[in-house]
């Protein structure tokens, strides 16, 4: 009987694959090392000192200060040692959030002016927000953009550029969103340095201040309705809102 053209393609030796016993073990997948902690503060510690040369100094004084006063208090408790003990890891901790702060900081710096920056600032909300990575509303010439978030405050838009810019990017938003969403709060922050403008890395700040109206479940329901409607404009090539996205551990 002739063998069918395919059957000497299904043989180990064949498809290049080594062969193996009946019994023998599959062989192991190499594993991917994940990255050192030590390094990554390095790293960090390196790039915001870059941007900011008194974090060192300011580092050292919180963790002197909080030993020092873990210090007294054990002396003054006759118990110094334990004070010692304890004071230390509370210095490192006051030191690294000293450190977090200000990287954070120097993250914002670094990516401020660049387009895509409100798109990152949005990226450190924290739970509870619905955040779209891409702009929803682009002006291609000027690569001004709006941004947008849901959540239990209402729909946010946080623009990016010149007030006078991108004002009527933002009013023909947000009239097509009390269309649709004639019953939610409609919140506007112009992300920049200009009057009456918010600096990129305190728009998360002041998006957490504003007030909630909407329980989680209207927040679902209405990011719902707004992704079955979809984005109208399409993202020019000039704009990458990737790539303005920082890295909160670096």
């Amino acid at each position: 009987m002739a063998k069918s053209p395919d059957s000497s393609n299904s043989t180990p030796a064949a498809s290049g694959e080594p062969k193996r016993g009946l019994f023998s073990r599959k062989p192991k997948e190499a594993k991917v090392k994940k990255p050192n902690r030590l390094k990554q503060i390095g790293e960090v510690f390196n790039m915001t000192r870059r941007h900011d040369p008194m974090v060192p100094w300011l580092m050292l004084l919180v963790f002197l200060g909080v030993v020092a006063v873990s210090f007294l208090v054990g002396f003054w408790l006759e118990n110094w040692i334990t004070g010692l003990i304890i004071g230390i890891p509370l210095g490192l901790l006051g030191a690294t959030l000293i450190l977090s702060r200000r990287a954070e900081r120097a993250a914002f710096a670094q990516i401020e002016n660049q387009p895509g920056a409100s798109g990152a600032a949005l990226g450190t909300l924290r739970r509870g927000w619905v955040t779209e990575e891409q702009p929803v509303a682009v002006n291609p010439r000027t690569q001004d953009a709006v941004f947008r978030a849901i959540g239990r405050p209402g729909v946010v838009l946080v623009s990016e550029g010149p007030s006078h810019r991108v004002k009527p990017l933002l009013d023909a938003e947000r009239k097509r969103l009390a269309r649709i969403l004639p019953n939610v709060t409609v919140h506007v922050i112009e992300s920049g340095r200009g009057e009456g403008q918010v600096p990129i890395s305190q728009v998360a700040k002041k998006m957490g201040k504003l007030k909630n109206e909407l329980t989680k479940l209207e927040v679902n329901a209405v990011s719902k309705r707004i992704a079955s409607l979809g984005n109208r404009l399409p993202i020019p090539k000039g704009i990458d809102p990737y790539k303005a996205r920082p890295n909160r551990g670096r």
